[in-house]
């Protein structure tokens, strides 16, 4: 795909492979807003954009607007507790933590769940303030002693919110939302992350298997199974804009339990 920017005409134009010529939009627009957040989406990406944030004083390997979206899912449901399968760094840990701490009764808990827990990750989270809500388990999210100790984590009437950013592979993620699934609570989300991966074949440090072996496609082969869960990206909780699509890298990766 080419795509030319003009800003002095204030349009858009996108030339499709093979096409006779291109489709115009204009530059400020609904349209031109959504072209220009897919590019830089991708281009962020290759520049690892993700990479250069923190919370609390943990880095945070996240998209800054997924984080933002998942406070308002956050505090929407006021969950009881957070499972977070893949923990890295430890600070998206952090930040539910902190978030639990101001909403419902203050008293919420988070369990991060990773095959592998680095020593000086696992101090630094330890260390932190936030550490009396953190609960850390070591070990592969689907074998099923992780599973059991992560469900021991969850007491009788708990809301649950489960997010899963770990193996990002079609297998491994559906494996996943199988084994998570009965935790989480009527009303709140699964979240399959990283979607955006169909996205990337084709840019620096992509894969052309991305297009069919992501996260997105687990999710999808997850609701065909299922009729207790709906994918449902949340609304925007409040907007002033005729905008409605998040810039995500979790692209149809919010699984919503109806049953």
């Amino acid at each position: 795909m080419k795509i030319t920017i003009d800003t002095d005409a204030k349009t858009i134009e996108i030339f499709e492979p093979g096409g006779a010529g291109g489709k115009q939009t204009a530059l400020y627009s609904k349209a031109g807003f959504e072209l220009i957040s897919d590019l830089w989406l991708t281009t962020g990406w290759g520049m690892r954009y993700s990479y250069t944030f923190s919370w609390l004083g943990r880095p945070i390997i996240q998209l800054p607007e997924d984080m933002l979206r998942i406070q308002e899912v956050i505090h929407a449901i006021a969950p009881d507790v957070i499972i977070e399968c893949g923990i890295a760094h430890g600070g998206s840990l952090i930040f539910y933590a902190s978030l639990l701490k101001v909403i419902g009764d203050g008293e919420g808990r988070v369990v991060g769940v990773d095959i592998d827990i680095r020593a000086h990750n696992r101090r630094a989270i330890e260390d932190h303030a936030l550490a009396p809500a953190i609960t850390l388990i070591e070990g592969s999210s689907i074998e099923p002693a992780t599973v059991a100790a992560v469900a021991a984590c969850v007491k009788p009437g708990d809301k649950v919110l489960v997010l899963l950013d770990s193996n990002h592979t079609r297998d491994h993620v559906l494996a996943e939302l199988r084994l998570y699934a009965p935790l989480v609570s009527v009303g709140s989300y699964i979240v399959a992350a990283d979607g955006v991966m169909a996205a990337l074949t084709d840019v620096p440090g992509g894969q052309p298997s991305w297009g069919s072996d992501n996260p997105t496609a687990a999710a999808k082969d997850f609701i065909a199974e299922r009729d207790d869960f709906i994918l449902e990206t949340p609304g925007f909780e409040f907007s002033e804009s005729e905008l409605s699509e998040p810039i995500t890298y979790w692209p149809g990766g919010y699984l919503k339990r109806i049953a």
